[in-house]
């Protein structure tokens, strides 16, 4: 249960990490890292990145984030269904 609770909240978190970055770029103001974004991605919160890139249409353009964000959201799945089949 607690594995879960931590997906969902760095899943929000991720997503709303794109959203204010996206706000922020349009607005001309300091950024948050894309190295920290890549990061909350690669811990667990790639769904959260991904939904966030294509509804806020931000960072598409970017080849470590069109490729990495996928990548890690495929990583993220084998990890949490190893986790899910060892807690049963």
């Amino acid at each position: 249960m607690f594995f879960l609770g931590f997906l969902v909240l760095i899943n929000l978190t991720s997503f709303i990490l794109f959203g204010i970055d996206k706000s922020k770029a349009e607005k001309k103001k300091w950024r948050i890292a894309e190295a920290y974004l890549l990061g909350i991605s690669f811990f667990g919160g790639s769904i959260g990145s991904l939904i966030g890139m294509v509804i806020f249409k931000h960072k598409l353009s970017k080849k470590k984030f069109y490729i990495g964000v996928p990548c890690f959201l495929m990583l993220n799945k084998f990890i949490e269904l190893i986790v899910f089949n060892s807690i049963r």
